[in-house]
């Protein structure tokens, strides 16, 4: 018997399964622990350990209602990193996106924690999950949140620049460091660097001069000999173009007037002057004979209705929604009363519509949110 098929038989374990899943495996900016990634990797071939996990996410989910401290906000962020370390695929099964979305939701409205560099970090990579990260940055802007930390300019400009919108990306940068968003050389360090890249980027695309008519200079960007006499001629011609629409648009219409015109024949006839012409208005009596008629009761008239079949018994009417203006709503205690999130909402992870709820959310971030919290 061969070494490999000798090992094979034995069933030992070599503690390397992330060898064996490292292509599965979801890559963490702090990095990942060895010891950890092999044991929870051991749960695609062990349907036990794959129980204590779910078991162990629970007790995590469960800790959140029972904790008691000044910081509410940490127990999310234990429960988060050890799901990510739990889970290293991620995916729908991991219950990620969905514990995200409690968590930014349960604190949005929370003064204390809108400065707080973690709070603004579970954002951040709750927008990495989502289809359109940009919702999410409207939604922090709106509402101030994590503005002070040069982390939220610098991942929105690089959201802008992978939509090729790079004049937004050279706003949003520039706003950071007007704003002195700390920390500020980390943020001058990354203005720097898309500086570089846009002036690697070829000329402006279609699209960016559909939306501002005329090419657009970031600031720093040099132009080669020949570039700047190619953005002269779009330039004129752009310039040409707009005016000859112009030309086109101040053009008079002509009217066309029948008023002689024969239609039946084709050609212009003589006015009528027959017996039944208005020549002159008449008396007083002639001028005022619609006023002649006397005025009778309206109850001998009868409308035409369409005969409705009767329905025996009574008929409960039904219920009036009455509205409520957003701005007279009453708005969430934040000082007197702790907002918790229900953790019967997050136990539901272990069923069958985690899959569902995922895309959901991946395609509507905010989609559980207060309309009053939505940007306008």
């Amino acid at each position: 018997m061969d070494p490999e098929t000798e090992f094979l038989s034995s069933k030992r374990q070599t503690g390397n399964e992330w060898e064996l899943f490292k292509e599965n495996v979801r890559p963490l900016k702090r990095g990942r622990n060895v010891d950890l990634l092999n044991h929870a990797l051991k749960a695609h071939t062990n349907d036990q350990l794959k129980k204590s996990l779910l078991e162990n996410r629970r007790r995590l989910i469960e800790a959140i209602d029972e904790y008691q401290g000044d910081d509410p906000l940490q127990p999310w962020l234990d429960c988060i990193k050890w799901v990510q370390e739990a889970f290293p695929p991620g995916g729908d099964f991991s219950g990620l996106v969905l514990i995200y979305e409690q968590c930014v939701r349960a604190f949005w409205h929370w003064d204390h924690y809108k400065d707080d560099l973690r709070y603004l970090k579970v954002w951040l990579e709750y927008a990495e999950h989502c289809s359109d990260a940009e919702v999410i940055y409207c939604f922090l802007d709106a509402n101030d949140i994590g503005k002070t930390h040069s982390a939220y300019y610098i991942a929105y400009a690089l959201h802008m620049e992978s939509k090729s919108k790079m004049k937004a990306a050279n706003d949003i940068l520039n706003l950071g460091i007007s704003s002195n968003a700390q920390p500020i050389e980390k943020l001058r360090d990354a203005y720097k660097k898309f500086l570089a890249r846009s002036m690697r980027r070829p000329n402006a695309t279609e699209e960016e001069l559909k939306e501002d008519d005329l090419p657009v200079r970031s600031f720093g960007t040099v132009l080669a000999r020949g570039e700047s006499q190619r953005q002269a001629i779009k330039t004129f011609e752009l310039g040409r173009n707009k005016l000859k629409q112009d030309q086109v648009h101040r053009t008079p219409l002509s009217i066309y007037n029948d008023t002689n015109m024969d239609v039946t024949r084709g050609h212009h006839s003589k006015p009528n002057t027959g017996s039944n012409s208005w020549h002159t208005l008449g008396g007083r009596a002639e001028r005022n004979k619609e006023n002649n008629a006397m005025p009778a009761k309206w109850t001998s008239h009868k409308i035409p209705q369409r005969p409705v079949p009767r329905i025996v018994g009574a008929v409960a009417s039904a219920q009036i929604e009455v509205f409520v203006d957003e701005e007279c709503e009453e708005k969430p205690k934040v000082h007197d009363e702790k907002d918790r999130t229900s953790s019967l909402q997050l136990r539901e992870l272990d069923g069958r519509n985690i899959k569902k709820e995922t895309e959901l959310l991946r395609e509507n971030p905010l989609r559980n949110f207060p309309s009053n919290s939505l940007p306008r």
